[in-house]
């Protein structure tokens, strides 16, 4: 997890300025690689669309068994004759012109339901994740001459209106190095989806998280690579990027919103006494504590029961 103090804030000329603000507590939370891949396979299903066979496909032919005593399958079989289709087999898997075993239904269970806990749990880990700088390169982010890891700039790049502009402060900020690996990356896709106007994929570039949009989108959104978020609807789709970091790059009025994620999840108490707790579960502790007191209990029966038997049994006295 990320511990720095505070994170330096850059201009929109990707020079250093004197203030300095507090990292967010959400950067201190456990990285937990097993919530968000779950929980991010489960919301990636809400957007499936449904499809099934036709209810009359295979069987729209007139068959019937020929039933036993004739040396032959009990399959359905065509009626009629004159021509080659009379007498074959038909509606079964096995049959050509037949239908599919299992025939796929409109009312599969698509779509799936999430515990907000688990959604807020996996968006503050990987949005831990974003802030160390050596999950954001094993994630393939080329980020060797970016100075610091979250990159918090100034509000005014919010402002900008040119993808010009855009291009300029990426380059400045040594962001456009991780852009041209977009660029060279751009390949045909294997499979169907050629035909299915996805032919191109790419791999991704910074995620710009904004405050409010007075421009900045149609400033960034041409560039390949680049996805934009506002603050206030992260997606974890996005953050996350088929791994649990992405390469950020923030605003100051950012860092100020994020803090409210420290509070989020009460029950857990994910984001509070990070240090004490490490990455450790906020349940094992409890676990613990639980073990301890059930162990001293059984401790001072046991210390009871020895001082009730004595130490020495005396022999009965002879009668």
């Amino acid at each position: 997890m990320s511990a720095r103090p505070l994170v330096t804030v850059y201009n929109d000329k990707s020079e250093a300025t004197n203030s300095q603000i507090k990292l967010p507590g959400v950067f201190r939370a456990p990285l937990r690689p097993d919530i968000v891949s779950f929980v991010h396979d489960q919301i990636r299903k809400n957007k499936r669309q449904p499809y099934a066979v036709s209810v009359e496909a295979g069987h729209q032919t007139s068959a019937e068994s020929w039933g036993t005593g004739r040396a032959v399958a009990r399959i359905p079989r065509v009626r009629g004759g004159g021509t080659h289709r009379s007498g074959q087999g038909a509606f079964g898997n096995m049959c050509r012109g037949g239908r599919m075993f299992a025939p796929t239904k409109v009312f599969r269970r698509w779509h799936r339901r999430v515990n907000v806990a688990q959604k807020r749990y996996a968006m503050v880990s990987a949005i831990a994740a974003s802030g160390i700088p050596a999950l954001v390169q094993a994630r393939g982010h080329i980020i060797d001459q970016i100075p610091e890891v979250p990159f918090v700039v100034v509000d005014k790049v919010e402002s900008f209106k040119k993808t010009k502009e855009a291009v300029s402060f990426l380059r400045r900020s040594h962001f456009w190095a991780d852009i041209e690996k977009v660029y060279n990356s751009k390949r045909n896709r294997a499979g169907k989806g050629k035909g299915r106007n996805r032919r191109y994929k790419a791999k991704l570039g910074p995620l710009v998280v904004y405050n409010q949009d007075n421009g900045v989108v149609k400033a960034f959104r041409n560039i390949p690579g680049v996805h934009l978020l506002p603050v206030d609807k992260l997606n974890l789709l996005k953050v996350r990027a088929s791994r649990m970091h992405r390469n950020p790059l923030k605003k100051t009025a950012i860092m100020v919103k994020l803090n409210p994620y420290a509070a989020v999840l009460k029950r857990t108490a994910i984001l509070t006494n990070r240090r004490r707790l490490g990455t450790q579960h906020p349940f094992e502790e409890k676990i613990q504590i639980l073990r301890r007191k059930e162990f001293e209990k059984k401790a001072a029966r046991k210390m009871a029961a020895a001082q009730k038997t004595p130490a020495t049994q005396k022999t009965p006295a002879a009668k």
